[in-house]
């Protein structure tokens, strides 16, 4: 009896608990729903469409709300005006990389996309300046996307015109341009070293966006005690890294200052001048998890990408149809498309752009957080606080995109059917955060579809009229279903 009077008192201390640093905590945070003691709003939430669930509350709250995963409380932004102001109006306060807890336990608080201060700054200065003397924005760049372009060509017709699942041929080719910019190195495409580190970043898109995900990243001490598929997500980032380890330790042997040949030499340069610094950044712990973030960043973004704008051409042939016509007329059969070619092809662009709109890859975006007390539209956000801006109400806003769930280009062309700049265009987020291979993905992703449209006419396997677009898992990632097609020479 003794025993029951115990636990019973402890779990209401732990109630009271719960409910005092909640609202002690809240200070003037915007209104939202009324979190439950200990867990929060997780049972107001789909954990299996995120984005979802925060535009259905916006639509209570307004553009500006509070949720709670947890204990810990996250500020919601909705919609152009709000996402705007914080992250570019306001961009050094919102600056902070928010609570990620799956990757908070495997970086550690280290590398570019997930470090904070000082740190973040440093790598992010860093890994922009190099990635520009390596070719990005250049034509030297250019000139290797072309390159893995045609070897994605010829893989492609070794389908011979058969139905094939794309996922892995369509990851091989981003993931050699980063690899080429990295390690000096592109891989045949039947490369064992290359396979496994291509199943390990598909594993872990997948796991990432899966619903018990969603739930440990609101309860971390789940991870602890039902570790379940965030061990295969660990065993696959540590064997990343290690790979990245052994490279390092190769490009160490056979330095030469003087002549940098890739983003890792000019890493250990960098250790090698900055010693002697006692607040050393660039150490190996940052260089494997930049580099890391860096391969895993450019890889499985642009090819989940060019999945999905297969899928949606497969869906609407007309669409697939015109661009090839464009291409047709402006390129020709007889030289690759090249950047240059975009300005006189409107409705190629608009299609890439759309794709990119539509899909919504990232709906949440990367969490951020406020790096100092904040007074923004009358609240007052707390240092540290965690936020999410909701890309979707952004993409997907029927103000500036007329049926918004629809799959049109002309929603990036003006009457006379020229390409129509938007604002609201933020799937590589905005600000000081935005994504730091922005340009190589705008790249990629033009060059490696109108490549493909001009050596290959799509055919789906069933019919256009069936063929569904949602996306499989919508937590982190937007991912398209699996499906099959032919590539049928042009």
């Amino acid at each position: 009896m003794d025993l029951v009077v115990f636990l019973v008192l402890c779990v209401s201390c732990l109630l009271l608990l719960s409910l005092w640093k909640q609202n002690s905590g809240k200070g003037n945070l915007p209104p939202g729903p009324t979190p439950l003691p200990v867990i929060g709003n997780i049972l107001q939430l789909d954990v299996k469409n995120m984005s979802k669930s925060l535009s259905n509350l916006s639509k209570v709250y307004g553009p500006v709300f509070t949720v709670y995963f947890g204990m810990n409380p996250t500020v919601v932004l909705c919609g152009y005006e709000a996402v705007k102001e914080a992250l570019i109006d306001l961009g050094e306060d919102f600056s902070g990389r928010g609570r990620f807890p799956v990757f908070d336990r495997v970086n550690k608080g280290f590398g570019v996309l997930f470090s904070n201060g000082k740190r973040w700054k440093e790598m992010r200065r860093f890994s922009l300046m190099t990635l520009r003397n390596f070719g990005m924005g250049k034509r030297s760049i250019e000139d290797r996307v072309q390159e893995e372009a045609r070897c994605l060509v010829e893989e492609l017709r070794k389908t011979n015109a058969s139905p094939c699942d794309p996922t892995f041929i369509l990851g091989c080719a981003p993931c050699n341009v980063i690899c080429s910019i990295i390690f000096q190195k592109r891989f045949d495409y039947k490369d064992q070293d290359f396979l496994n580190i291509m199943k390990a970043f598909n594993e872990n898109a997948s796991i990432l966006s899966s619903a018990w995900m969603q739930i440990c990243n609101t309860f971390p001490v789940l991870f602890d005690y039902f570790p379940g598929s965030y061990t295969q997500f660990h065993k696959n980032f540590d064997f990343v890294k290690s790979y990245v380890m052994e490279k390092t330790r190769e490009h160490q042997e056979s330095l030469d200052v003087n002549n940098p040949r890739d983003f890792i030499d000019c890493f250990l340069i960098k250790m090698e001048q900055e010693k002697d610094n006692p607040q050393l950044e660039f150490t190996f712990e940052n260089l494997t998890n930049t580099v890391t973030d860096l391969f895993g960043a450019g890889t499985e973004t642009t090819s989940t990408t060019l999945r999905y704008a297969l899928l949606l051409l497969l869906k609407h042939p007309e669409v697939a149809a015109k661009v090839q016509e464009e291409i047709e007329r402006v390129v020709g059969r007889h030289r690759s498309p090249c950047m240059q070619d975009r300005s006189r092809m409107p409705y190629s662009d608009a299609v890439v752009h759309e794709v990119q709109r539509y899909i919504d890859l990232v709906p949440t975006n990367l969490p951020h957080s406020v790096i100092r007390d904040v007074k923004f539209r009358n609240y007052l956000i707390p240092k540290g606080t965690t936020i999410f801006t909701s890309l979707t109400s952004v993409l997907h806003s029927d103000k500036e995109f007329p049926n918004p769930e629809v799959f049109d280009p002309g929603h990036f062309l003006d009457e006379s059917g020229n390409f129509k700049k938007s604002d609201y265009f933020m799937p590589f987020s905005a600000g000081k955060r935005i994504c730091v291979g922005e340009g190589l993905a705008r790249l990629e992703l033009f060059l490696f579809l109108t490549t493909i449209l001009q050596h290959f006419t799509l055919k789906s396997v069933v019919d256009p009229k069936h063929i569904d677009t949602t996306a499989v898992v919508n937590g982190c990632v937007s991912v398209p279903p699996p499906y099959k097609l032919c590539f049928i020479p042009v």
